[in-house]
């Protein structure tokens, strides 16, 4: 698989397991046994968009593109830029 292929297939999976919208991902990376993706969801809407709580989540996929594991890292405001 391309690594465009594995970011739009977790997208699809996070979205159909969680049932929450897709903010972006941040990051892909060929592993082992696969791919590993980070996903960010938008855990809670809010208005203004900036108070948005979103949750950064690791997304492992094997070589045929399917989830085998995935987890929340942390949460975060969409206001928050700054790395802890």
């Amino acid at each position: 698989m391309e690594m465009a292929d594995v970011a739009e297939r977790a997208r699809e999976q996070m979205a159909k397991m969680t049932k929450l919208p897709i903010s972006g991902v941040t990051a892909v990376s060929k592993a082992d046994r696969g791919w590993v993706v980070t996903v960010e969801v938008v855990e809670k809407k809010s208005i203004p968009d900036g108070a948005d709580i979103l949750g950064l989540y690791e997304v492992k996929l094997n070589e045929q593109g399917q989830v085998d594991d995935f987890q929340r890292l942390r949460l975060r405001r969409r206001s928050d830029t700054v790395e802890e």
